[in-house]
């Protein structure tokens, strides 16, 4: 089959594309970001620079409309949050797409709106509420001595605010229209991935967020065996008849109860954990197989992410045992011999990454997304 991906500037999109490869299909790229992280591989027949799905959103469905027309690409796998604008425009494609239509999609990227779903499902969630106003927020900060606010639309956990006084949550409403405040639950964290199809999942994978990249980004991933979170998410993935990729992140109390923080309707770094499974391309293809899960315990890893994110947190939390088990234990997620040229390449797409920081006055990590990303 010939296989086109977008988000080409994700980890775990060139992992998709190895192993899609591996399994005989041909690959094609497009994404926005000149000089991507997956540009250089070898496993990519073909690279094409598209238009900024958020910025030109029409001029950016028309090229993929071309790429598919003239290469006769038979399915798209979107992987990042250009994932909303393709959901938008699956249907005017000239080819299957791996998403369902932006109505669902947007339903569960909405943190709101995912917590009232889920909540309706008879599924469990930390006590919620939704902010628009002044008394919004003061009412929250009367109904809990311990609050976490955020946005209804944002990612990586980059304007989290966890136990904030009153005054740094009243400011915060003036950065974005609505956010949603929610009993403060201490705890584990721990991410989920899955790959489903018509309510059914057919790869699905836990993994515990020990080293992260800002607050939410996990750059460790090892995986574990969580039948409790495994149900929660067969049961929702059920009740909404999901086809895609999907994500969930929980925490788990101390007690050892389970509460679901967010839903990312797209493919995350969970993916790494099952890239190397010989049927984890067929998940994708066969809504009928059995569900899979890793093969093993091994650890993975972005040893990049883990230099300059995992590395200072560790020394300032005195943490570094910790950091140096994980990474002379963990695989580098792009570092692979047979198709070297991501790995030694990467720092492209980190420049252009703080280029973008720099124009647009903000984090690295939030440059990263700036040109896809979907607020509503």
């Amino acid at each position: 089959m010939n296989i086109l991906f977008t988000g080409g500037r994700a980890p775990v999109t060139l992992d998709l594309a190895r192993a899609f490869h591996r399994a005989g299909h041909t690959v094609f790229m497009a994404e926005s970001l000149r000089g991507h992280l997956s540009q250089p591989s070898r496993v990519v027949a073909q690279n094409f620079i598209v238009p900024p799905p958020r910025q030109q959103t029409d001029e950016f469905i028309r090229a993929l409309s071309e790429i598919i027309l003239e290469h006769e690409i038979d399915l798209v796998i979107p992987t990042c949050e250009e994932v909303f604008y393709l959901s938008m425009w699956k249907d005017n494609l000239p080819c299957q797409v791996f998403v369902e239509p932006i109505e669902k999609l947007n339903e569960f990227h909405n943190k709101w709106d995912f917590m009232v779903n889920a909540h309706e499902n008879g599924l469990p969630v930390p006590e919620t509420v939704l902010v628009a106003t002044i008394g919004d927020m003061l009412q929250a900060f009367s109904y809990w001595r311990e609050v976490v606010i955020k946005p209804v639309y944002s990612r990586f956990a980059t304007r989290v605010m966890i136990l904030p006084k009153l005054k740094e949550a009243l400011a915060a409403l003036k950065r974005a229209p609505l956010w949603v405040a929610q009993d403060y639950i201490a705890g584990a964290q721990i991410c989920t991935y899955s790959v489903c199809h018509h309510g059914k999942i057919t790869a699905h994978a836990a993994y515990p967020a020990t080293f992260t990249a800002g607050q939410g980004a996990t750059i460790v991933f090892q995986p574990i065996h969580h039948p409790e979170i495994f149900e929660w998410v067969r049961l929702f993935v059920e009740k909404n008849h999901f086809t895609g990729q999907i994500a969930f992140d929980f925490i788990q109390s101390p007690d050892k109860e389970i509460f679901v923080l967010e839903c990312n309707p797209r493919a995350t770094s969970g993916a790494h954990l099952l890239a190397s499974h010989p049927q984890f391309v067929e998940a994708f293809l066969n809504p009928d197989m059995e569900c899979i899960t890793p093969l093993d315990n091994h650890s993975y890893m972005l040893s990049s992410a883990m230099l300059v994110y995992g590395l200072p947190t560790a020394l300032r939390n005195w943490n570094i045992l910790e950091w140096l088990k994980a990474f002379f234990t963990s695989s580098d997620v792009i570092l692979n011999f047979t198709d070297p040229a991501p790995f030694l390449l990467q720092f492209r797409s980190i420049l252009s990454y703080l280029k973008i920081a720099r124009r647009h006055h903000i984090s690295a990590l939030e440059a990263s997304t700036f040109d896809i990303e979907w607020n509503g």
